[in-house]
């Protein structure tokens, strides 16, 4: 992770960044993304992207196994905060749910080879809850790459690699050991805020960190 610090490191006072753990089939990180980017860039914070999937392991429960009733708000909620945020998304996109791991060590890899992963993060989240694309594809895979600069070939033999594998391993163990049940998670100073409805929480605990060293 020390690439992501040394390209992202604070210009007003805080060396350390928000630590993103997310699901690259969530559709709450899909829609908070452009949001998260937005409060590190307002206050000159990184991001270290820590793609994951987190749920049973800390009491979690997937989507489709929910009783009907808890089905149906998740339903209305996205499509609450689609209307609020004015993000293309639908509410039953034809290839979820997915297994994200594919796209991840696809994010990983490219961060690996010292790219920001953010672009392609949200590309792909993009692909499966707006374009009806199918991520489990190595095709597509390569091909959203591709479309946002990067050797898509390339990226999908490193993705495919022992170092993207272990740092998905350690996203993972290290999500698990900080109670993580779901994502998305943004860590700010060991405090964990959960789901891309807390982010304005975020934007004040950055903001009152800032004021102290200001």
């Amino acid at each position: 992770m020390a690439g992501d610090r040394a390209a992202f490191r604070g210009a007003r006072g805080l060396s350390e960044p928000i630590r993103y753990f997310y699901s690259l089939s969530s559709p709450w990180a899909y829609l908070g993304g452009p949001r998260l980017h937005a409060i590190a860039k307002k206050h000159g914070l990184g991001i270290e992207h820590r793609p994951i999937t987190v749920l049973e392991e800390n009491g979690g429960i997937r989507l489709r196994t929910r009783p009907d009733a808890r089905q149906r708000y998740h339903a209305l909620e996205m499509a609450r905060w689609r209307e609020h945020l004015g993000m293309a998304l639908n509410l039953e996109p034809k290839f979820y749910p997915t297994d994200p791991k594919p796209a991840a060590l696809m994010v990983i890899a490219a961060r690996q080879l010292g790219a920001d992963p953010t672009l392609l993060s949200h590309a792909y989240l993009r692909a499966l809850w707006a374009e009806e694309q199918d991520y489990a594809d190595d095709a597509t895979l390569i091909r959203i790459a591709d479309a946002h600069g990067f050797d898509g070939s390339g990226l999908l033999v490193a993705s495919r690699g022992g170092a993207a594998e272990a740092e998905w391993q350690a996203n993972r163990a290290e999500a698990i050991a900080l109670g993580c049940f779901g994502t998305p998670n943004y860590l700010f100073r060991g405090e964990i805020f959960w789901g891309q409805d807390r982010l304005e929480f975020l934007d004040r605990a950055i903001a009152r960190a800032l004021a102290k060293v200001g």
